[in-house]
């Protein structure tokens, strides 16, 4: 193994035993990138557990509800479609949300049957409250890193997420 665990040489990318495809350098610094995004997303998970923004109900709430915040009311299968998810798991954390009165079911003037959900009022102030305390974990964060260099970074793991999501659809 090499410092980072991988296995690969540093030069080539090719396993210390010389069996095995060549991975360019190009191939192993998106797979370096891909892991440490797994490590940061686990770390992420728990400081928003010890925080409060990861609650009983995981990680979905905070996002449902910042795409109801951003987006307006959407149907479950809307809110599912964006995410890595099923509709079932959508409606359930829909129906948790409902009954802790931070969403309710509205008509759809466009279909009969799929209801849309929509932030209460208690829904929109506990939103802001996590947006606003996520926030301020997020502004003590990364002082060495530029205001660009952290937006170019967002846009190429937004880039090979998409990528990621493509190929997981075949």
């Amino acid at each position: 193994m090499d410092a980072h665990g991988s296995g690969m040489t540093q030069d080539r990318g090719m396993p210390k035993d010389g069996i095995g495809p060549i991975v360019d350098s190009k191939g192993e610094a998106i797979a370096e990138l891909m892991l440490e995004v797994a490590q940061c997303f686990f770390r992420i998970r728990a400081l928003g557990q010890k925080t409060g923004l990861i609650t009983s109900w995981g990680g979905g709430a905070f996002g449902f509800m910042r795409s109801l915040a951003l987006l307006g009311p959407l149907t479950v299968p809307q809110i599912a479609q964006m995410r890595p998810t099923s509709r079932q798991r959508m409606q359930r954390l829909a129906d948790e949300l409902a009954a802790e009165g931070l969403v309710k079911f509205v008509h759809n003037p466009k279909h009969r049957r799929s209801k849309l959900v929509q932030l209460t009022p208690i829904g929109d102030a506990r939103y802001r409250e996590l947006n606003t305390q996520l926030l301020s974990i997020a502004t003590t964060m990364g002082v060495a890193l530029s205001e660009p260099d952290i937006r170019r970074t967002t846009e190429i793991v937004r880039r090979l997420s998409d990528d990621v999501r493509g190929r997981s659809k075949l």
